[in-house]
Parts: C-alpha cells; sequence; structure tokens
C-alpha cells in the first residue's frame, strides 16, 4: 500500500492519497482547494489517481474534488444521498478496489447527513482492516459538530449510531481523521492527526460514551461558535458535486 497524510493549515484540515504501487493507480480522499499537491504526489509515486473521495460536503472550506477529479480523468465519489449523478454516488456497504487495495464505505452521519467513512485493507497483508479513514466523523481527541447541516440535537443522535458502527471495529485499527487541533469542526482535538480505535474507545470522552444520551449531552456542550460562510461554502461544494463526473471515466 502507498499512503500518504497532507496536513492543511489554511484550512485545517487532512487529505489522503491511497493507492497500490504494483498497479500504479490510487484514491485521493477529502482534498483542498490547491490540487496540486496531489498531483505533484501521484507523479513522485508513479501513480495514476483513479478516484477522487469526498467523505462529507464540506463547510469549512471549498473542496478540491471536482477540479482534481476532472484534471486527473478520475471519477469523482460521494455519498449516495448527496444529490448528483447517478454514478458518482457510494452507497453504504459498498467497495472500491485499487489493486490489492480496498475501501469499505460506512454511512456514518452526524456531522452531516451525508457523511461517510472508508475502511482500509491491504489484501496484500491480510483481510483484515488496516486503519479508517474518518473524515469529521471521529478525530483525535473528539467526535466532529453536529449542527452544520441539521440541528445540533438530531446530529448527536445520529452520530451516536456512526460511533458505535466505528467502535465495532477491531482495536488496532489506525484511525486516521480529516482534521487536527485548531479545525472549527470539533472541540478538544488534539494536534496528533492519528490514532487507533482502541485508544479512541479509551480517551475519547465522547467515543467512549456508551449510553445515547449520556452521548447526546456531551455532543451538545461546548459546541464551537457558528462557522462563518458555512452555507455558502456548502452550496458551492454541492453545486461542484452536482456535475460530478461518471466512475469509470478514463
Amino acid at each position: 500500500m502507498i499512503f500518504r497524510q497532507f496536513l492543511h493549515v489554511d484550512p485545517i484540515g487532512a487529505s489522503y492519497l491511497v493507492g497500490c504501487g504494483g498497479q500504479g493507480q490510487c484514491v485521493v480522499v477529502d482534498p483542498v482547494a490547491d490540487i496540486a499537491v496531489y498531483e505533484q504526489a501521484a507523479r513522485e509515486f508513479g501513480m495514476r489517481i483513479s478516484q477522487v473521495v469526498d467523505t462529507h460536503v464540506h463547510a469549512d472550506h471549498l473542496s478540491g474534488g471536482r477540479a482534481l477529479a476532472d484534471a486527473a480523468g478520475a471519477s469523482y465519489l460521494v455519498h449516495a444521498s448527496i444529490p448528483g449523478p447517478r454514478d458518482s454516488r457510494l452507497a453504504d456497504g459498498q467497495e472500491l478496489s485499487v489493486g490489492n487495495v480496498t475501501f469499505r464505505t460506512l454511512h456514518t452521519p452526524g456531522h452531516t447527513p451525508d457523511h461517510i467513512c472508508l475502511v482500509v485493507a491491504d489484501r496484500t497483508r491480510g483481510h483484515e482492516p488496516w486503519l479508517v479513514l474518518t473524515g469529521h466523523t471521529l478525530m483525535v481527541g473528539d467526535m466532529g459538530r453536529t449542527e452544520l447541516a441539521t440541528s445540533a440535537e438530531v446530529g448527536a443522535r445520529a452520530l451516536f449510531d456512526s460511533a458505535l458502527r466505528l467502535r465495532a471495529l477491531p482495536d488496532h485499527v489506525e484511525v486516521w481523521p480529516g482534521a487536527f487541533a485548531g479545525s472549527v469542526c470539533g472541540r478538544r482535538l488534539s494536534g496528533k492527526p492519528v490514532s487507533t480505535i482502541g485508544f479512541e474507545r479509551r480517551a475519547n470522552r465522547a467515543f467512549g460514551a456508551e449510553d445515547r444520551e449520556t452521548f447526546v449531552r456531551l455532543m451538545l456542550a461546548e459546541v464551537p461558535p457558528p462557522l462563518e460562510g458555512a452555507d455558502r461554502i456548502r452550496t458551492a461544494n454541492l453545486r461542484a458535486i452536482e456535475g460530478a463526473a461518471a466512475i469509470g471515466r478514463t
């Protein structure tokens, strides 16, 4: 497996390039607007970007997903609940294969209704999941704010069920989030942008909460200030998705 994490400071966030060196193909997840960094990384690895995935409709920054997919001749993929071309939609449980690397889609609403996580395995090492790309659902130290696309309470109740799905993963599975300390999309986030399911289960107060009402109370406390321009940014990102290229484009 080829794996590269990109840490951005304007906006604060993380994106990923994951692929199969043997097949020379890769997937980019949650790219920001400056797509040159992903194009350069793909060239350095000798890989073609075959798919670009946004884990959700972002409200804190403009996505580079559509632009990168167009530039690379790749498919641009989002959750099936987002309006857009039928072939750009990922369903819960759907798998993508890039050579020996597989990505299994988990629908994890809460931060937004359309949020997905990607459970990643490398068949050269085994069929068990190795890592999960969690976007803004589960981050190191907390879970994502829940009022950007619905009411805070509705989002929190959905996020509790999503946490249960992620907590069902083995403890050893690595957690690679879409944000870290300084992001407006979470509270008490760590500056260390990687963890494991087991460590977050023990040390992340929200993720470890086993009672729904306790979880909701935690998520409704200390909600970050309103995100300036969130509606405008979400609308721009949705418009880009609506024109997304179809799967299989070459």
